[in-house]
């Protein structure tokens, strides 16, 4: 063997990185950095498979809670349709009147709490707000119309904006709460449709079959959770997609039986229209709601008062069947001036 020459003893062995030689030490990581590093790979695989084996993991149905919440759907459900029987004239729509802003002050103790937008106190001030002006709306004028309403909603929202922008620390988030506030101010006004409904021709009818279907859907679809949450839709939400299905079923059944026995223009079959259109709106805002409290505590955020986050999807749910029974007054009772 001939002896190394003095070049070769100098010469820096990483230098030989830039050649592409196999054996240089260091490899194809030389200039990769810890990024290739098959260790610091295979320990970010296996934390990630343990983030995603504690997502897949089911989370159990509370058989109590299904069925209270249950519980609290009928009641308001039958407060909003016994409420409206007894409206008469003048002072005897008042009564109505408080019912609806009970709610609507429930509706948004829910909303605020669970959503928890930026400057949520004069958030939930505006919303008292807003509640009182659309039942103020929706009562006093002599001609009952959703156009005040919607003055109200759109004057609701933009203070509820103002009020966050005057405070620096919630003006940074002031993008991500327009949803949450929208929502909140929406939803205060869709119950005060209600009043109106009450004023239109036939419109307590419609509202009682209406509302009879979204609370028939909401409470079946609760009630079916404990006995059979299967096909399970998400793994971290605690509801299964036969309950939903049967609730949305057995509204449409409710408003087809309520249909055949109202007075003219209503159907079975147009009943029964009407029930689906609102059992489906109320039982899949109900499961919205259940995604949205999953979301937020997948993102890291603290739970908030169990109370709240559960009464939410059930008002929701009727905030949004509403609308859908005025709407319902409208196309079939035009021979009744329903429009």
């Amino acid at each position: 063997m001939t002896p190394p020459r003095s070049g070769d003893a100098d010469a820096d062995p990483w230098t030989e990185d830039d050649s592409g030689r196999a054996g240089a030490p260091g490899g194809g990581a030389g200039r990769g950095g810890a990024a290739e590093d098959p260790r610091v790979t295979a320990e970010a695989a296996r934390v990630e498979a343990a983030q995603q084996a504690r997502t897949a993991e089911a989370v159990p149905v509370d058989r109590a809670l299904s069925v209270s919440v249950a519980g609290f759907a009928a009641l308001l459900a039958v407060g909003l349709v016994l409420g409206a029987q007894g409206i008469g004239l003048g002072a005897g729509r008042l009564p109505y009147v408080a019912v609806i802003l009970g709610v609507q002050l429930l509706f948004i103790l829910a909303s605020t709490m669970a959503m928890r937008p930026p400057a949520m106190p004069a958030v939930a001030g505006v919303s008292v707000l807003v509640a009182l002006g659309a039942d103020l709306a929706a009562v006093l004028p002599d001609e009952a119309s959703l156009a005040k309403l919607g003055l109200v909603a759109a004057a609701g929202f933009g203070l509820s904006v103002l009020a966050q922008l005057l405070r620096p620390s919630d003006r940074e988030r002031v993008t991500e709460s327009l949803g949450a506030t929208l929502m909140i101010v929406i939803g205060v006004v869709a119950f005060a449709t209600l009043v109106v409904l009450t004023r239109k021709p036939g419109g307590t009818q419609t509202l009682t079959l209406c509302l009879t279907a979204a609370g028939v859907a909401l409470v079946v679809a609760r009630l079916v959770d404990p006995v059979s949450a299967s096909p399970r839709l998400a793994p971290q939400v605690p509801r299964g997609a036969l309950g939903v299905v049967l609730g949305a079923m057995l509204g449409t059944a409710a408003g087809a039986v309520l249909g055949s026995s109202l007075v003219a223009p209503f159907t079975p079959t147009n009943g029964a229209v009407l029930g689906l259109l609102c059992a489906c709106a109320a039982v899949l805002t109900d499961l919205g709601a259940n995604y949205a409290e999953a979301g937020r505590l997948m993102a890291g955020d603290p739970p908030t008062f169990w109370i709240a986050r559960h009464m939410q999807g059930p008002i929701a749910g009727l905030a949004l069947a509403a609308p859908v029974a005025y709407v319902g007054n409208v196309l079939f009772l035009v021979p009744f001036g329903g429009v």
